[in-house]
């Protein structure tokens, strides 16, 4: 199951976002940076070619595994990466503060999206 949506979202509610901004993500398969608009929304990680455009993509974040820098692993500065248990993410932002920021919101959003946050381990309670 891919996690990461490559069609028009048009219906997404972008109000009152959690966090948002410019980074430059990693393409999928042709491996090209490109700088996208970024809107964190609750459990979700949209992605648009421009602020004034629908989304074009976006990461599901309660099937993320982790948020963490990967500066020394793509070799380049302020990068991160996103990482679900099917596929790695690569965004950098312009400044290591605003990396510092994505990483802690997307963190937390990712916290609150689990199971454990959420007190659903699965079972029926009696």
């Amino acid at each position: 199951m891919s996690f990461l949506f490559r069609r028009r979202i048009p219906d997404a509610d972008l109000s009152n976002p959690d966090f948002r901004g410019y980074l430059t993500k990693r393409s999928k398969h042709i491996l090209q940076w490109r700088r996208r608009y970024f809107v964190l929304k609750g459990n979700k990680l949209y992605f648009l070619e421009d602020a004034s455009e629908e989304p074009h993509g976006v990461i599901d974040l309660k099937d993320c595994v982790t948020v963490k820098s990967a500066d020394e692993k793509i070799n380049l500065k302020n990068c991160f990466e996103v990482a679900t248990s099917n596929d790695t993410y690569y965004m950098y932002a312009d400044t290591a503060k605003e990396k510092d920021e994505w990483i802690g919101h997307i963190g937390r959003a990712i916290v609150r999206s689990s199971a454990a946050f959420t007190n659903d381990d699965g079972y029926e309670s009696q």
